[in-house]
């Protein structure tokens, strides 16, 4: 297991990550509205932007073998994506463990918009409520918490 910086010749990648783990997951959670529009938030210049500011990291569980990918802009935890076959094996509590302590180095405090799927592992590790948001799309509606955990 390793977790390293992104760079832009991993775009690829994060891109695969994000779009697989969304189209496969998500639908079962949200209505496809909700679901076209985490897609285009997780649009090419949006990941490029984040990578080329470096934000952006990728777990891997071989040295050729992603199967996650996680963002930091700040003190906030956003683009969090295990591939689905590799779901419920640790590999998301170790990249959060990991985003948590490099946050913590500079932060009192983290902040994440939590998807409906996670929502459950964060309140877990002692995420709490603070926002609750809607945001229209096409026909649909999507629905989401922000939360926090002071650490």
């Amino acid at each position: 297991m390793s977790i390293i910086q992104a760079v832009l010749s991993d775009f690829n990648t994060v891109k695969k990550i994000s779009e697989i783990t969304i189209s496969e997951i998500y639908p079962h959670y949200y209505p496809k509205g909700a679901v076209e529009f985490f897609l285009s938030h997780h649009s090419n210049s949006n990941i490029c932007n984040d990578i080329k500011l470096r934000r952006v990291y990728l777990y891997f569980v071989t040295e050729q073998n992603a199967v996650g990918t996680i963002t930091i802009k700040n003190n906030e935890i956003c683009r969090f994506f295990v591939l689905p076959l590799y779901q419920k094996k640790g590999y998301g509590t170790e990249m959060l463990d990991y985003a948590e302590k490099l946050i913590s180095n500079t932060f009192s405090n983290i902040v994440i918009a939590a998807s409906l799927p996670a929502k459950n592992l964060y309140l877990k590790r002692g995420y709490k409520s603070i926002e609750y948001n809607i945001i229209s799309t096409d026909d649909d509606f999507l629905c989401y918490d922000v939360m926090e955990k002071q650490l």
